[in-house]
C-alpha cells in the first residue's frame, strides 16, 4: 500500500475501530456496558453503537454510497444487545471504512464532502479528519466508563502508535 493521505486516514480509521471492538470485549460481561450512573449521559453499548453507527453512516452511506440507513434514535435508546451484536455493528463499521477509503485518492480529499454538515460544505479531507476526532474523542469516553465498572481493567492499548500506517521502531 503507497503511503499517501487517504491511506494514513484508512490506518487511523481501521486502528481506532479496532481499539474500539477491544474495549467491547474488554467489558467484564454485557451488563456492564449497558450500566450506567447518573453522572455520566451515555452508557459504554451506546457510545459504541453510536461510534459504529457514525461511521457507517458518513463513511459508508454518504462518501461510499453503501446503503447503510442509520437509526442514531436507537444508537442512544438501546440498552441491552450483547457485546456479540455490538461487535457486529462495530465490524460492519470497519469494513464500510476499508472498502469506501480504498476507492477514494488524496484528491477526492480536497472536494467537497456528499453533503452539507450542520448547513455547510467542507472538504472531504476535513470532515474525515473531524470524523477521526470525534471516534478518538468518543473512545476515550468508552476507556473511561469501561474502566470503572470492571473488577480488571485491562488495557486495551487504545490510540497505539505502533498500529500507525508508518510506524517504524526507533532506537531512542
Amino acid at each position: 500500500m503507497s503511503r499517501t493521505m487517504t491511506n494514513c486516514l484508512r490506518a487511523v480509521f481501521l486502528r481506532d475501530l479496532k481499539s474500539l471492538a477491544d474495549s467491547v470485549e474488554a467489558y467484564g460481561d454485557d451488563h456492564a456496558m449497558w450500566s450506567q450512573p447518573s453522572s455520566i449521559s451515555n452508557s459504554g453499548g451506546n457510545l459504541a453503537l453510536h461510534l459504529a453507527g457514525n461511521i457507517q453512516h458518513f463513511i459508508g452511506a454518504k462518501l461510499g454510497k453503501s446503503g447503510y440507513v442509520r437509526d442514531r434514535n436507537r444508537e442512544f435508546t438501546t440498552c441491552s444487545l450483547s457485546r456479540g451484536e455490538i461487535l457486529k455493528e462495530v465490524q460492519a463499521a470497519r469494513e464500510c471504512v476499508d472498502r469506501t477509503l480504498e476507492s477514494v485518492t488524496d484528491e477526492d480529499l480536497g472536494k467537497p464532502f456528499p453533503i452539507g454538515i450542520d448547513g455547510v460544505h467542507v472538504e472531504t479531507g476535513d470532515f474525515l479528519l473531524h470524523l477521526s476526532s470525534h471516534l478518538a474523542y468518543h473512545l476515550g469516553q468508552l476507556d473511561y466508563h469501561r474502566r470503572g465498572f470492571a473488577e480488571e481493567a485491562p488495557s486495551v492499548n487504545a490510540v497505539s502508535i505502533p498500529a500507525l500506517f508508518t510506524f517504524e521502531k526507533s532506537d531512542s
